[in-house]
Protein backbone atom coordinates (compact mmCIF):
# COMPACT_ATOMS: atom_id res chain seq x y z
CA UNK A 1 0.00 0.00 0.00
CA UNK A 2 2.92 2.42 0.57
CA UNK A 3 4.35 1.60 -2.09
CA UNK A 4 1.21 3.13 -4.48
CA UNK A 5 0.98 5.67 -2.60
CA UNK A 6 4.34 6.98 -3.09
CA UNK A 7 4.16 5.75 -6.91
CA UNK A 8 0.90 8.20 -7.08
CA UNK A 9 2.54 10.74 -4.91
CA UNK A 10 5.39 10.61 -7.37
CA UNK A 11 3.77 11.05 -10.61
CA UNK A 12 1.68 13.68 -9.11
CA UNK A 13 4.90 15.80 -8.59
CA UNK A 14 5.89 15.18 -11.94
CA UNK A 15 2.54 16.00 -13.14
CA UNK A 16 2.77 19.33 -11.05
CA UNK A 17 -0.13 18.61 -9.20
CA UNK A 18 -0.28 18.70 -5.61
CA UNK A 19 2.68 21.43 -5.65
CA UNK A 20 0.41 24.35 -5.77
CA UNK A 21 1.27 27.10 -2.98
CA UNK A 22 -1.34 27.12 -0.11
CA UNK A 23 -3.70 29.77 0.58
CA UNK A 24 -2.02 32.73 2.32
CA UNK A 25 1.20 31.77 -0.15
CA UNK A 26 -1.14 32.71 -3.09
CA UNK A 27 -1.83 36.13 -1.41
CA UNK A 28 0.12 39.01 -3.21
CA UNK A 29 1.78 42.55 -1.58
CA UNK A 30 -2.00 43.90 -2.73
CA UNK A 31 -4.18 41.34 -0.86
CA UNK A 32 -2.03 42.37 2.79
CA UNK A 33 -2.01 45.91 2.11
CA UNK A 34 -6.29 45.47 1.45
CA UNK A 35 -6.49 43.49 4.65
CA UNK A 36 -4.19 45.97 6.91
CA UNK A 37 -6.51 48.80 5.79
CA UNK A 38 -9.65 47.04 7.07
CA UNK A 39 -8.30 45.98 10.20
CA UNK A 40 -6.81 49.05 11.02
CA UNK A 41 -9.81 51.07 9.42
CA UNK A 42 -12.25 48.57 11.71
CA UNK A 43 -9.77 49.43 14.79
CA UNK A 44 -10.57 53.02 14.12
CA UNK A 45 -14.50 52.69 14.32
CA UNK A 46 -14.08 50.56 16.89
CA UNK A 47 -12.17 53.23 18.91
CA UNK A 48 -14.20 56.08 17.55
CA UNK A 49 -17.81 54.64 17.99
CA UNK A 50 -17.42 51.43 20.43
CA UNK A 51 -19.06 53.60 23.05
CA UNK A 52 -22.62 53.73 20.86
CA UNK A 53 -22.30 50.08 20.33
CA UNK A 54 -23.54 47.10 22.28
CA UNK A 55 -22.10 43.88 22.71
CA UNK A 56 -23.72 42.33 19.52
CA UNK A 57 -22.99 45.20 17.75
CA UNK A 58 -19.62 44.79 18.58
CA UNK A 59 -19.29 41.17 17.85
CA UNK A 60 -20.27 42.22 14.08
CA UNK A 61 -18.06 44.72 13.62
CA UNK A 62 -15.33 41.79 14.39
CA UNK A 63 -17.06 39.29 12.37
CA UNK A 64 -16.84 42.03 9.59
CA UNK A 65 -13.26 42.35 9.37
CA UNK A 66 -12.29 38.58 8.39
CA UNK A 67 -15.65 38.55 6.29
CA UNK A 68 -14.95 41.37 4.09
CA UNK A 69 -11.02 40.78 3.54
CA UNK A 70 -11.99 37.31 1.94
CA UNK A 71 -14.49 39.08 -0.03
CA UNK A 72 -11.37 41.04 -1.03
CA UNK A 73 -9.42 38.29 -2.14
CA UNK A 74 -12.02 35.62 -3.85
CA UNK A 75 -13.21 38.88 -6.07
CA UNK A 76 -10.12 41.23 -6.08
CA UNK A 77 -12.16 44.39 -7.63
CA UNK A 78 -14.25 44.77 -3.73
CA UNK A 79 -10.88 45.48 -2.71
CA UNK A 80 -10.68 49.27 -5.17
CA UNK A 81 -14.58 49.67 -4.33
CA UNK A 82 -14.03 48.76 -0.53
CA UNK A 83 -10.97 51.52 -1.04
CA UNK A 84 -12.96 54.12 -2.52
CA UNK A 85 -16.20 54.22 -0.99
CA UNK A 86 -14.03 53.92 2.68
CA UNK A 87 -12.30 57.14 1.26
CA UNK A 88 -15.54 58.99 0.21
CA UNK A 89 -17.37 58.43 3.50
CA UNK A 90 -15.11 59.69 5.67
CA UNK A 91 -14.76 62.46 3.43
CA UNK A 92 -18.45 63.19 3.76
CA UNK A 93 -17.95 62.80 7.64
CA UNK A 94 -15.09 65.13 7.91
CA UNK A 95 -16.64 67.52 5.43
CA UNK A 96 -20.06 67.67 8.17
CA UNK A 97 -17.72 68.98 10.63
CA UNK A 98 -18.41 72.42 11.57
CA UNK A 99 -15.92 74.89 12.22
CA UNK A 100 -16.48 74.80 16.02
CA UNK A 101 -16.60 70.97 16.55
CA UNK A 102 -19.36 68.71 16.04
CA UNK A 103 -21.24 67.69 13.11
CA UNK A 104 -23.72 69.96 11.55
CA UNK A 105 -26.36 68.43 8.87
CA UNK A 106 -27.28 71.64 7.70
CA UNK A 107 -23.88 71.86 5.88
CA UNK A 108 -25.41 68.98 3.12
CA UNK A 109 -26.94 72.50 1.84
CA UNK A 110 -23.59 74.54 2.20
CA UNK A 111 -21.09 72.69 0.88
CA UNK A 112 -20.66 71.93 -2.43
CA UNK A 113 -19.23 68.38 -2.38
CA UNK A 114 -22.10 67.29 -0.13
CA UNK A 115 -24.64 68.80 -1.85
CA UNK A 116 -24.45 67.86 -5.40
CA UNK A 117 -22.23 64.74 -4.75
CA UNK A 118 -21.73 63.21 -1.42
CA UNK A 119 -24.51 63.57 1.51
CA UNK A 120 -26.83 60.60 1.63
CA UNK A 121 -29.82 61.70 -0.79
CA UNK A 122 -26.81 63.31 -3.49
CA UNK A 123 -25.15 60.23 -3.80
CA UNK A 124 -28.43 58.11 -3.86
CA UNK A 125 -29.99 59.83 -6.72
CA UNK A 126 -26.34 59.74 -8.57
CA UNK A 127 -26.61 55.89 -8.34
CA UNK A 128 -30.18 56.04 -9.60
CA UNK A 129 -29.10 58.33 -12.79
CA UNK A 130 -26.03 55.75 -13.48
CA UNK A 131 -27.95 52.84 -13.10
CA UNK A 132 -30.55 53.93 -15.77
CA UNK A 133 -27.78 55.00 -17.65
CA UNK A 134 -25.94 51.38 -17.44
CA UNK A 135 -28.93 49.66 -18.41
CA UNK A 136 -29.58 52.11 -21.53
CA UNK A 137 -25.72 51.17 -22.53
CA UNK A 138 -26.19 47.99 -22.09
CA UNK A 139 -29.04 47.78 -24.31
CA UNK A 140 -27.32 50.28 -27.14
CA UNK A 141 -24.79 47.32 -26.63
CA UNK A 142 -27.71 44.96 -27.96
CA UNK A 143 -28.54 46.48 -30.97
CA UNK A 144 -25.55 47.99 -32.53
CA UNK A 145 -22.13 46.72 -34.31
CA UNK A 146 -20.29 49.01 -31.12
CA UNK A 147 -21.83 46.46 -29.09
CA UNK A 148 -18.76 45.41 -27.00
CA UNK A 149 -17.79 48.55 -26.30
CA UNK A 150 -21.55 50.33 -24.88
CA UNK A 151 -21.75 47.16 -22.51
CA UNK A 152 -18.05 47.92 -21.21
CA UNK A 153 -19.06 51.35 -20.51
CA UNK A 154 -22.51 49.90 -18.90
CA UNK A 155 -20.66 47.93 -17.01
CA UNK A 156 -18.35 50.47 -15.41
CA UNK A 157 -21.65 52.92 -14.92
CA UNK A 158 -22.94 50.10 -12.92
CA UNK A 159 -19.84 49.59 -10.38
CA UNK A 160 -19.88 53.45 -10.03
CA UNK A 161 -23.62 53.62 -9.39
CA UNK A 162 -22.85 51.20 -6.36
CA UNK A 163 -19.89 52.80 -5.38
CA UNK A 164 -22.09 55.50 -5.05
CA UNK A 165 -24.83 53.50 -3.37
CA UNK A 166 -22.91 52.42 -0.63
CA UNK A 167 -21.43 55.68 0.32
CA UNK A 168 -25.09 57.36 0.59
CA UNK A 169 -25.52 54.57 2.82
CA UNK A 170 -22.70 54.89 5.01
CA UNK A 171 -23.48 58.33 5.07
CA UNK A 172 -27.43 58.12 5.85
CA UNK A 173 -25.94 55.93 9.09
CA UNK A 174 -23.65 58.70 9.81
CA UNK A 175 -26.14 61.61 9.28
CA UNK A 176 -29.26 59.53 11.51
CA UNK A 177 -26.72 59.61 14.26
CA UNK A 178 -26.58 63.34 14.08
CA UNK A 179 -30.30 64.07 14.32
CA UNK A 180 -30.72 62.90 18.20
CA UNK A 181 -30.55 60.72 20.73
CA UNK A 182 -31.97 57.16 20.00
CA UNK A 183 -32.30 57.68 16.24
CA UNK A 184 -29.50 56.62 14.23
CA UNK A 185 -29.50 52.81 12.99
CA UNK A 186 -28.23 51.10 10.05
CA UNK A 187 -29.92 52.25 6.86
CA UNK A 188 -31.94 48.70 6.47
CA UNK A 189 -35.51 49.77 7.89
CA UNK A 190 -37.45 51.13 5.90
CA UNK A 191 -38.84 50.38 1.71
CA UNK A 192 -36.55 53.19 1.02
CA UNK A 193 -33.23 52.05 2.34
CA UNK A 194 -33.71 48.11 1.43
CA UNK A 195 -34.84 49.36 -2.35
CA UNK A 196 -30.96 51.14 -2.22
CA UNK A 197 -29.94 47.75 -0.35
CA UNK A 198 -31.29 45.83 -3.34
CA UNK A 199 -30.41 48.02 -6.89
CA UNK A 200 -26.64 47.77 -5.39
CA UNK A 201 -26.70 43.93 -3.97
CA UNK A 202 -28.36 42.77 -7.55
CA UNK A 203 -26.05 44.72 -9.61
CA UNK A 204 -22.79 43.75 -7.75
CA UNK A 205 -24.62 39.92 -7.68
CA UNK A 206 -24.36 40.43 -11.50
CA UNK A 207 -21.17 42.20 -12.03
CA UNK A 208 -19.62 39.39 -10.69
CA UNK A 209 -21.47 36.54 -12.91
CA UNK A 210 -20.21 38.72 -15.62
CA UNK A 211 -16.66 38.76 -14.66
CA UNK A 212 -16.78 34.67 -13.83
CA UNK A 213 -18.63 34.47 -17.27
CA UNK A 214 -16.29 36.74 -18.98
CA UNK A 215 -19.50 37.75 -20.80
CA UNK A 216 -21.64 41.78 -20.73
CA UNK A 217 -24.67 40.37 -22.71
CA UNK A 218 -26.13 39.27 -19.56
CA UNK A 219 -26.31 42.85 -18.25
CA UNK A 220 -29.55 44.54 -20.80
CA UNK A 221 -31.46 41.86 -19.02
CA UNK A 222 -29.78 41.57 -15.42
CA UNK A 223 -29.66 45.62 -15.02
CA UNK A 224 -33.62 46.12 -16.46
CA UNK A 225 -34.76 44.78 -12.53
CA UNK A 226 -32.40 47.12 -10.98
CA UNK A 227 -33.81 50.25 -13.39
CA UNK A 228 -37.20 48.73 -12.34
CA UNK A 229 -36.41 48.83 -8.77
CA UNK A 230 -34.89 52.56 -9.12
CA UNK A 231 -38.22 53.88 -11.16
CA UNK A 232 -40.06 52.76 -7.42
CA UNK A 233 -37.55 54.46 -5.55
CA UNK A 234 -37.94 57.47 -7.09
CA UNK A 235 -41.49 57.31 -6.41
CA UNK A 236 -41.36 56.47 -3.17
CA UNK A 237 -39.56 59.08 -3.05
CA UNK A 238 -41.44 61.66 -4.10
CA UNK A 239 -44.66 60.61 -2.44
CA UNK A 240 -44.01 59.64 0.54
CA UNK A 241 -40.59 61.52 1.11
CA UNK A 242 -38.95 58.71 2.36
CA UNK A 243 -35.38 59.75 2.10
CA UNK A 244 -36.27 61.36 5.15
CA UNK A 245 -34.68 59.63 8.09
CA UNK A 246 -37.30 58.58 10.78
CA UNK A 247 -36.43 56.91 14.58
CA UNK A 248 -37.19 53.02 14.20
CA UNK A 249 -40.46 51.63 15.78
CA UNK A 250 -39.75 49.53 18.52
CA UNK A 251 -39.75 46.25 16.92
CA UNK A 252 -36.61 47.16 14.34
CA UNK A 253 -34.59 48.23 17.20
CA UNK A 254 -32.69 45.15 18.02
CA UNK A 255 -29.06 44.43 16.28
CA UNK A 256 -30.40 41.15 14.72
CA UNK A 257 -32.05 43.37 11.83
CA UNK A 258 -28.55 44.56 10.83
CA UNK A 259 -28.35 40.47 9.65
CA UNK A 260 -32.08 39.57 8.94
CA UNK A 261 -32.22 42.69 6.26
CA UNK A 262 -29.30 42.44 4.34
CA UNK A 263 -29.63 38.63 3.94
CA UNK A 264 -32.79 38.74 3.08
CA UNK A 265 -31.94 41.08 -0.07
CA UNK A 266 -29.40 39.17 -1.03
CA UNK A 267 -31.87 36.05 -1.73
CA UNK A 268 -34.13 38.53 -3.79
CA UNK A 269 -31.69 40.34 -5.46
CA UNK A 270 -30.31 36.63 -7.31
CA UNK A 271 -33.71 35.33 -7.53
CA UNK A 272 -34.41 38.35 -9.47
CA UNK A 273 -31.40 38.04 -11.37
CA UNK A 274 -32.06 34.34 -12.43
CA UNK A 275 -35.94 35.18 -13.52
CA UNK A 276 -34.52 37.95 -16.21
CA UNK A 277 -31.95 35.76 -17.18
CA UNK A 278 -34.65 33.08 -17.36
CA UNK A 279 -36.27 35.79 -19.80
CA UNK A 280 -33.30 36.21 -22.00
CA UNK A 281 -33.31 32.10 -22.43
CA UNK A 282 -36.89 32.40 -23.44
CA UNK A 283 -36.13 35.03 -25.66
CA UNK A 284 -33.35 33.36 -27.45
CA UNK A 285 -35.41 30.22 -27.46
CA UNK A 286 -37.88 32.52 -29.95
CA UNK A 287 -35.46 34.19 -31.91
CA UNK A 288 -36.52 31.89 -34.95
CA UNK A 289 -40.59 31.68 -33.70
CA UNK A 290 -42.75 33.26 -36.64
CA UNK A 291 -46.45 32.16 -35.66
CA UNK A 292 -47.95 34.72 -33.26
CA UNK A 293 -49.66 32.24 -31.11
CA UNK A 294 -46.35 30.23 -30.04
CA UNK A 295 -44.76 33.72 -28.65
CA UNK A 296 -48.67 34.51 -26.85
CA UNK A 297 -46.66 33.50 -23.39
CA UNK A 298 -44.16 36.29 -23.78
CA UNK A 299 -46.46 38.70 -24.80
CA UNK A 300 -48.44 37.80 -21.37
CA UNK A 301 -45.59 37.96 -19.75
CA UNK A 302 -45.04 41.62 -21.41
CA UNK A 303 -48.71 42.62 -20.50
CA UNK A 304 -48.02 41.67 -17.20
CA UNK A 305 -45.17 43.54 -16.91
CA UNK A 306 -46.29 46.76 -18.37
CA UNK A 307 -49.81 47.04 -16.10
CA UNK A 308 -47.59 46.23 -12.77
CA UNK A 309 -47.42 49.98 -12.48
CA UNK A 310 -50.86 50.88 -12.75
CA UNK A 311 -51.45 48.53 -9.43
CA UNK A 312 -49.31 51.07 -7.27
CA UNK A 313 -51.28 54.05 -8.79
CA UNK A 314 -54.10 52.54 -7.56
CA UNK A 315 -52.83 51.89 -3.85
CA UNK A 316 -51.12 55.14 -4.02
CA UNK A 317 -54.34 57.19 -4.19
CA UNK A 318 -53.79 58.30 -7.26
CA UNK A 319 -50.41 60.09 -5.88
CA UNK A 320 -48.03 60.43 -9.18
CA UNK A 321 -50.53 58.99 -11.72
CA UNK A 322 -48.99 60.66 -14.25
CA UNK A 323 -45.53 59.03 -13.42
CA UNK A 324 -46.65 55.48 -13.24
CA UNK A 325 -48.67 56.37 -17.10
CA UNK A 326 -45.01 56.99 -18.17
CA UNK A 327 -43.79 54.36 -16.36
CA UNK A 328 -46.53 52.24 -18.10
CA UNK A 329 -45.37 53.72 -21.09
CA UNK A 330 -41.40 53.29 -21.41
CA UNK A 331 -42.30 49.29 -20.53
CA UNK A 332 -44.56 49.32 -22.64
CA UNK A 333 -41.74 50.06 -25.10
CA UNK A 334 -39.22 47.76 -23.98
CA UNK A 335 -40.97 44.53 -23.63
CA UNK A 336 -41.97 45.58 -27.57
CA UNK A 337 -38.88 46.16 -28.43
CA UNK A 338 -37.43 42.74 -26.36
CA UNK A 339 -40.16 40.90 -28.57
CA UNK A 340 -39.83 42.33 -31.90
CA UNK A 341 -35.74 42.79 -31.89
CA UNK A 342 -35.50 39.23 -30.18
CA UNK A 343 -33.67 37.87 -33.07
CA UNK A 344 -30.60 40.49 -33.14
CA UNK A 345 -30.98 40.32 -28.88
CA UNK A 346 -30.53 36.36 -29.69
CA UNK A 347 -27.05 36.77 -31.47
CA UNK A 348 -25.70 38.73 -28.80
CA UNK A 349 -26.53 36.45 -25.65
CA UNK A 350 -24.37 34.11 -24.56
CA UNK A 351 -25.29 30.16 -24.90
CA UNK A 352 -28.11 28.37 -23.42
CA UNK A 353 -25.89 26.68 -21.02
CA UNK A 354 -24.38 29.75 -19.87
CA UNK A 355 -27.28 31.34 -19.20
CA UNK A 356 -29.01 28.20 -17.63
CA UNK A 357 -25.71 27.77 -14.78
CA UNK A 358 -26.02 31.33 -14.04
CA UNK A 359 -30.02 30.90 -13.48
CA UNK A 360 -29.08 27.85 -11.31
CA UNK A 361 -25.79 29.32 -9.29
CA UNK A 362 -27.98 32.53 -8.56
CA UNK A 363 -31.11 30.42 -7.18
CA UNK A 364 -28.60 28.29 -5.16
CA UNK A 365 -27.29 31.43 -3.54
CA UNK A 366 -30.17 33.31 -3.12
CA UNK A 367 -31.96 30.30 -1.64
CA UNK A 368 -28.95 29.84 1.02
CA UNK A 369 -29.24 33.56 1.97
CA UNK A 370 -32.94 33.08 2.10
CA UNK A 371 -32.65 30.14 4.47
CA UNK A 372 -30.65 32.28 6.81
CA UNK A 373 -32.33 35.18 7.01
CA UNK A 374 -35.36 33.22 7.16
CA UNK A 375 -33.82 31.32 10.29
CA UNK A 376 -32.43 34.72 11.43
CA UNK A 377 -35.96 36.55 11.28
CA UNK A 378 -37.52 33.52 13.56
CA UNK A 379 -34.84 34.18 16.37
CA UNK A 380 -35.65 37.84 15.55
CA UNK A 381 -39.35 37.36 16.22
CA UNK A 382 -38.78 34.94 19.60
CA UNK A 383 -37.24 38.28 20.87
CA UNK A 384 -39.30 41.19 19.76
CA UNK A 385 -42.86 39.48 20.13
CA UNK A 386 -41.89 35.77 22.12
CA UNK A 387 -42.82 33.37 19.62
CA UNK A 388 -40.71 32.10 16.90
CA UNK A 389 -43.78 31.82 13.83
CA UNK A 390 -47.16 33.16 14.04
CA UNK A 391 -48.49 32.69 10.68
CA UNK A 392 -48.10 36.46 10.11
CA UNK A 393 -48.84 37.19 6.36
CA UNK A 394 -45.18 38.07 5.97
CA UNK A 395 -43.95 35.02 7.00
CA UNK A 396 -46.58 32.98 5.66
CA UNK A 397 -45.52 34.43 1.78
CA UNK A 398 -41.66 33.76 3.29
CA UNK A 399 -42.45 30.39 3.28
CA UNK A 400 -44.15 30.13 0.19
CA UNK A 401 -41.22 31.88 -1.43
CA UNK A 402 -38.88 29.19 0.16
CA UNK A 403 -40.44 26.21 -0.39
CA UNK A 404 -40.95 27.33 -4.29
CA UNK A 405 -36.94 27.43 -4.57
CA UNK A 406 -36.60 24.98 -2.40
CA UNK A 407 -38.79 22.46 -5.11
CA UNK A 408 -37.10 24.08 -7.50
CA UNK A 409 -33.67 23.28 -6.49
CA UNK A 410 -34.84 20.16 -5.94
CA UNK A 411 -35.77 19.18 -9.49
CA UNK A 412 -32.82 20.76 -10.77
CA UNK A 413 -30.54 18.31 -8.65
CA UNK A 414 -32.54 15.31 -8.49
CA UNK A 415 -34.48 15.25 -12.21
CA UNK A 416 -32.24 17.54 -14.06
CA UNK A 417 -34.65 20.09 -14.40
CA UNK A 418 -33.61 22.56 -17.06
CA UNK A 419 -34.90 24.49 -19.97
CA UNK A 420 -38.31 26.21 -20.75
CA UNK A 421 -40.02 25.00 -17.68
CA UNK A 422 -36.89 26.06 -15.14
CA UNK A 423 -37.52 29.46 -16.78
CA UNK A 424 -41.36 29.48 -16.07
CA UNK A 425 -40.78 28.67 -13.20
CA UNK A 426 -37.78 31.21 -12.22
CA UNK A 427 -40.32 33.60 -13.42
CA UNK A 428 -42.90 32.36 -11.54
CA UNK A 429 -40.58 32.48 -8.43
CA UNK A 430 -40.11 36.11 -9.04
CA UNK A 431 -43.88 36.71 -9.20
CA UNK A 432 -44.05 34.84 -6.10
CA UNK A 433 -41.06 36.75 -4.53
CA UNK A 434 -42.27 40.56 -5.11
CA UNK A 435 -45.71 39.64 -3.86
CA UNK A 436 -43.90 38.48 -0.38
CA UNK A 437 -41.55 41.31 -0.53
CA UNK A 438 -44.26 44.03 -1.81
CA UNK A 439 -47.67 42.60 -2.31
CA UNK A 440 -47.73 41.89 1.57
CA UNK A 441 -47.19 45.50 2.36
CA UNK A 442 -49.60 46.68 -0.20
CA UNK A 443 -52.56 44.21 0.71
CA UNK A 444 -52.38 42.66 4.34
CA UNK A 445 -51.99 43.56 7.57
CA UNK A 446 -49.81 41.76 10.24
CA UNK A 447 -46.92 42.58 12.33
CA UNK A 448 -44.70 43.46 9.30
CA UNK A 449 -46.70 46.26 8.51
CA UNK A 450 -44.47 49.41 9.41
CA UNK A 451 -42.98 48.73 6.27
CA UNK A 452 -46.54 49.67 4.24
CA UNK A 453 -46.93 52.01 0.65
Amino acid sequence: MNTVTQTIDLKKSRDGVGLQPGYFARRDVWDWLFAALVAVGSAWAFIQYGTAMDIYEKWILAGTVPSLIWLGWFWRPLRSLTVVVGAFSLLAIWLYQAPGGGADLARSEQVFLLKYFISSQSAILWMSVLFFMSTAFYWVGMFTRAGATFEALGSRLAWVAIGLALIGSLVRWYESHQIGPGIGHIPVSNLYEVFVLFCWMTAAFYLYYEDRYATRSMGAFSMLIVSAAVGFLLWYTVVREAHEIQPLVPALQSWWMKLHVPANFIGYGTFAIAAMLAFAYLIKQSAGETRWYKLAPLWLLGVVLCFEPIVFRQNAADKGGSYWFIYFGVSALIVAAIIFGRRRIAERLPSYEVLDDVMYKAIAVGFAFFTIATVLGALWAAEAWGGYWSWDPKETWALIVWLNYAAWLHMRLMKGLRGTVACWWALVGLAITTFAFLGVNMFLSGLHSYGEL
